[in-house]
């Protein structure tokens, strides 16, 4: 097992992936949250193991959301994950007055024990982060079992920013452990920052900021039980067993409370009053044009989970043109989450080819469920 920590030279840029516009994907207070429950998700892991295709996969939780707010380069980062899974029942309990279909908490402390029982074959696993000494407890607390879960390798890389912890001599460290998932622990905002940086050169195919999991694995943290889990109490138990946590659980939980009164709650009967007719949703078309090195589109009617095959054809093709792209909301009805999912994986695609999206002539109703669901960065006509 291997342990590094040092400082220095940062890793090239990476290339930019092409986006899944076929995902079942939501926003979710300006994330995009998928709607995917806890076996599709470890199939979904197990998929990308076997091809090995790149997955990088997000776990955001209410910290995420509140924090997401102030820092565009959090929600960045969650826009830029292959999957983006509930971990937190504050999303659930959202997602549920909204008529949102995420109806499954599904942690990273609960997959990451998915995978370490499933009996099929052993996952080579890497941990980066954590306190120091935690990979080296992580590594050793799996002793000699063969199922589940193989550790290949630990780096503490110290208190130091994402940029140092990006030096080759690391990656190279992680690349030769030849694993199948590499499980970061940094804090939220820079392990998603290194993640972001670094994917596209780590060879294991997997690879997710799993926090607590290092914690949790290494015995150095005791997992809540049960039923606190399942009624979104957790947070109490992680209160107990880490007291550093309590200030920010204070901040998160007074910021959540606020979104509710002024973000969801007024969503929500904004909804109520703009539900769409099922003719507009039978009539809903799209009309593509290129004016030099922009894509053009004109939607018309309403949009939702229901019929948005043709957008989601159509951000295909849009991303493939390498073009900005202009959207005319004008004779837009009405719209769900799950288009607004789709704008924010848009968005981000764009902005990592140096592209820009701006939605055009949007009428005030839409501009108004926008700025509800806290994407109020993409009215700016």
């Amino acid at each position: 097992m291997n342990t590094v920590h040092n400082d220095v030279v940062l890793a090239p840029n990476e290339r930019n992936p092409m986006t899944d516009f076929y995902r079942n994907v939501h926003c979710v207070m300006g994330l995009p949250v998928d709607a995917m429950s806890m076996d599709e998700a470890v199939c979904h892991l197990q998929q990308a193991r076997a091809s090995r295709t790149k997955c990088f996969f997000s776990t955001p939780n209410l910290n995420f959301m509140m924090a997401s707010q102030k820092q565009s380069g959090l929600r960045e980062s969650v826009c830029m994950s292959d999957i983006s899974l509930a971990d937190g029942m504050p999303l659930v309990w959202v997602s549920r007055l909204l008529n949102i279909p995420i109806r499954e908490r599904v942690s990273g402390a609960d997959l990451f024990d998915c995978l370490r029982q499933q009996t099929e074959s052993l996952w080579r696993v890497f941990f980066f982060g954590g306190p120091k000494g935690t990979g080296q407890s992580a590594c050793l607390a799996f002793g000699d079992q063969s199922v589940g879960i193989l550790p290949t390798g630990y780096i503490y890389p110290g208190f130091v920013s994402a940029s140092q912890m990006s030096r080759d001599d690391l990656l190279q460290c992680i690349n030769q452990s030849d694993s199948d998932m590499v499980v970061v622990s940094l804090g939220a905002a820079k392990g998603q920052d290194w993640i972001c940086r670094n994917r596209q050169h780590i060879t294991a195919p997997v690879i997710g900021h799993l926090g607590a999991v290092i914690n949790f694995v290494a015995g150095s943290v005791q997992r809540a039980p049960r039923w606190m889990q399942r009624t979104g109490l957790e947070w109490l138990w992680r209160a107990k067993e880490e007291r550093t946590l309590i200030r920010r659980y204070v901040n998160d939980g007074l910021s959540f409370l606020r979104v509710l009164a002024i973000r969801v709650l007024p969503l929500a009967l904004h909804q109520a009053r703009q539900k769409p007719q099922i003719e507009d949703l039978r009539n809903a078309s799209t009309a593509y044009t290129r004016q030099g090195s922009q894509s053009l589109i004109y939607f018309q009617g309403a949009w939702t989970a229901s019929n948005l095959q043709p957008v989601r054809d159509i951000f295909t093709r849009i991303e493939q043109s390498h073009d900005s792209a202009v959207l005319n909301m004008a004779q837009v009805l009405s719209i769900d989450s799950a288009f607004v999912g789709l704008l924010l994986l848009l968005e981000q695609s764009l902005t990592m080819r140096q592209l820009s999206l701006r939605l055009t002539e949007t009428p005030p109703f839409i501009r108004r469920y926008l700025q509800l669901s806290c994407v109020q960065h993409l009215v700016i006509d």
